[in-house]
Parts: C-alpha cells; sequence; structure tokens
C-alpha cells in the first residue's frame, strides 16, 4: 500500500548524485588533459586538480549513496512500525484490566470432529457451514477460549452444592477458608 504524499529524494541522496556526477566529471576532464600531453612533468597537474579530486568525489558520493539509502530504509521501517502499533483513532479507550467477550450468541455450534464449542457468533466458527448446533454436556467437549461460552443454560449451577440448599448456609460457613 503506498501512501498519497508525492515521493520525495532524501538530502543525502540529493548530495551522492551532486558528488557522483561532479567526480565523474573532474574524471573525464582530467583524463581529457592528461591524454593530450605527452610528457608527464605536464600531465601531472591535470593528475592532481582534476583526476585524485574527481576520484575523491566518486568515493565520497558512494559513501553518501549508501548512507541515504540506509536512511531512507531507516524512516520508512520507523514509519510501518508506527502504522503497526498505532492505536485505533476511532476505537474508545478500553481498561488494560477489562476485555470485551468476542461474541454473546446464546446458540452453541461445534466443528465435526472438533473437540470445542463455541458461541454462534465466535469469529472460528461464523461462515463455515459445517457447524452444527453442539452438545456440550454429552459430546465431552471443551469451552472455546476465544469466545468463552460458558456453562450452557440447563447445566446445574456450579456455584451451589448439589446436597444443599441456597437458603440454609450460616454465615459462619459463608466465607471459605484460603
Amino acid at each position: 500500500m503506498r501512501t498519497a504524499r508525492p515521493r520525495t529524494l532524501h538530502p543525502l541522496l540529493w548530495a551522492a548524485s551532486a558528488a557522483l556526477a561532479l567526480g565523474a566529471a573532474l574524471c573525464v576532464l582530467g583524463w581529457y588533459g592528461i591524454s593530450g600531453e605527452r610528457f608527464t612533468a605536464r600531465q601531472v597537474p591535470y593528475l592532481a586538480s582534476c583526476t585524485l579530486p574527481g576520484a575523491a568525489l566518486l568515493v565520497a558520493g558512494a559513501v553518501l549513496l549508501v548512507g541515504g539509502r540506509h536512511a531512507l530504509a531507516t524512516a520508512r521501517v520507523e514509519q510501518l512500525y508506527a502504522l503497526l502499533v498505532a492505536a485505533d483513532p476511532g476505537a474508545p479507550e478500553a481498561d488494560a484490566g477489562v476485555h470485551a467477550p468476542v461474541a454473546s450468541s446464546a446458540d452453541l455450534l461445534q466443528v465435526p470432529g472438533g473437540t470445542l464449542y463455541h458461541r454462534a457468533d465466535c469469529p472460528l466458527v461464523v461462515g463455515k457451514p459445517a457447524a452444527v448446533p453442539a452438545d456440550p454436556d454429552g459430546g465431552g467437549l471443551t469451552p472455546c477460549p476465544v469466545c468463552e461460552p460458558g456453562p450452557p443454560d440447563d447445566a446445574p449451577d456450579d456455584r451451589t452444592p448439589p446436597d444443599r440448599a441456597p437458603d440454609d448456609s450460616s454465615p459462619d460457613e459463608a466465607a471459605p477458608e484460603s
């Protein structure tokens, strides 16, 4: 995905391009001057004033080019990282300790051959035509960790022991020992 802003060259890439062009021009000028002189003593000024500075500018341009590309790549990575970790601006702030349920349907489904039962609007079964109504009591199925369907409605409440009625407990027994 491309951004809408126009692409611009990094300043180091401009400096690298200028150094490479000037270095190449100086090397060509030095070569032309040296090639027209027959004696070595007359070639040295062209070598010292054009060819050596041109070669130095070529090396400097290459270094700037690598540095500019590295800076550009670093800026792109930082931009991608910011896009990945940025919070959705339209989403409301949520507490860290409280999470909203993924699904809220009361209908339970299972995938044939699966070991979990899910709410009907669980993302793991939505859109799967093979999903069938689940029987969590008789099938040995466990609740899905994503949608957390909980126990079925007709199951007994786990908080009340079967041998005691909920109203015959004394205040002393209400607090469990830890």
